[in-house]
């Protein structure tokens, strides 16, 4: 009866949030007042179980990949596409997919969780299986140093019961296999030769990559990338693919989101199947995202810590892009902007930034100042420079670097133009 009522409850006010246009957590923490067990009680007898997908960087993107090549193949998938990724977002999710009974019509549930977020999570369901994709410093105002994000991924590890799925590029995310208690462990990784393209946050400020001569063997493998074609060694197989996702640290997702797929569908995955669904993703909201305004290309592509900035301004070469920059520091981005001193931005400095806008508009100009790139304008008002920024030169392809709500922010503005998905 509680997990009825907290279902009627928790439908009704994720109506009403939706039509005043927001409060995708609200409908979580009124269901979790009435039923504590509302998660276990909906996703516990899921029969493929729960796959938990965590990590500082691509979760989102890769969790949409792992969603699609799971539904090649036949299963019913449930994801908590908002990107919402606290606990009660997953509640809040579930919500909009189950019966007004409290049933989900899934096969298995694919959940994309924050670090920190997800170790409460795992106490609550145990998943069957988890993908652990990496550890960068990021938003260290709210999780501390990096070995404490290290803390909670291996909380993840541990708690998985059947099998576990690691980054062996990481070195705080491969040594997560001693914490294991599921039944086996997979890696993916990269082929030697593009390990200096994915520098884990050692490597960074070592200046180079480290030894791979002992590192495990990988199911997958990234063995060559070049703009949006990739070939992968799976298994005994080497794979050529044609992707629509852009960005080459999409692309090294792309081996994550294969290896947790096989992992999960066992010996009986269709291959060829598993590779046309890889070759129809198209990126999640915001990550590489494109958009046409006056009939152009603009891009967003999401950035929040070093390394995602670095391969960002890496797998977009300016020439012939006009370019914006905005950075808030909202809770979501992270208040600790420091880590901008981190990027190299000289890529920037023969075409220039059209806008620097966001919150902290400001200290990215000065960032750029010290970096010799010549910035137009700078302006904190995100609505107005993303005006600005498409009317001085509408001609031209345009592409937007920005932290998460700044991203958020102008999505609905670029609604008001163009259309935009709309994720809810």
């Amino acid at each position: 009866m509680r997990h009825l009522l907290a279902t009627l409850a928790g439908k009704a006010v994720k109506t009403v949030a939706k039509l005043r246009g927001g409060g995708s957590a609200l409908p979580g923490l009124v269901a979790e007042k009435i039923d504590p067990n509302f998660l276990p009680r909906t996703l516990g007898n899921l029969p493929q179980g729960v796959v938990v997908i965590s990590g500082t960087n691509g979760k989102t993107t890769t969790t949409k990949m792992v969603v699609e090549l799971l539904q090649g193949q036949g299963l019913k998938v449930f994801t908590n596409r908002t990107g919402s990724n606290f606990t009660r977002g997953v509640v809040a999710a579930v919500l909009g997919e189950t019966t007004i009974g409290g049933t989900l019509d899934a096969d298995v549930a694919v959940l994309e969780l924050d670090e920190a977020h997800a170790v409460h999570f795992v106490k609550l369901v145990a998943p069957r299986y988890c993908l652990l994709l990496n550890v960068m410093r990021d938003q260290l105002d709210r999780f501390g140093e990096i070995e404490t994000t290290a803390g909670f991924l291996r909380q993840i590890a541990a708690a998985t019961t059947e099998a576990v799925v690691l980054n062996r590029e990481d070195p705080r995310i491969a040594t997560l296999a001693e914490s294991v208690t599921a039944e086996r462990v997979h890696y993916f990784g990269l082929a030697p030769q593009l390990r200096v393209m994915f520098p884990n946050d050692d490597d960074m400020r070592s200046g180079g990559a480290g030894d791979a001569s002992d590192l495990p063997a990988a199911d997958v493998v990234l063995a060559a990338c070049e703009g949006a074609s990739a070939t992968f060694t799976v298994g005994s197989r080497t794979i050529d693919a044609e992707l629509k996702l852009t960005g080459v640290y999409n692309i090294y997702n792309a081996a994550a989101a294969l290896a947790l797929a096989r992992t999960v569908v066992g010996a009986d995955v269709d291959e060829d199947a598993l590779l046309d669904s890889l070759e129809a993703v198209t990126p999640a909201f915001g990550r590489g995202e494109s958009l046409t305004v006056n009939g152009k290309p603009l891009d967003l592509v999401l950035v929040k810590n070093p390394a995602g900035f670095r391969l960002a301004l890496r797998s977009f070469p300016p020439a012939g892009f006009s370019t914006m920059i905005a950075i808030n520091d909202n809770y979501a981005d992270g208040r600790d902007m420091s880590w901008l001193w981190d990027v190299d931005f000289d890529s920037l400095a023969a075409a220039g930034v059209a806008e620097v806008s966001g919150v902290r508009a400001n200290d990215m100009a000065l960032r750029l100042f010290y970096e010799d790139v010549p910035v137009r304008h700078v302006d904190t008002d995100l609505s107005a420079s993303l005006h600005r920024f498409i009317e001085l030169e509408p001609d031209a392809p345009k592409r937007i670097y920005c932290t998460y709500t700044a991203m958020l922010a102008l999505r609905r503005e670029l609604g008001k133009l163009t259309e935009v998905e709309v994720v809810s």
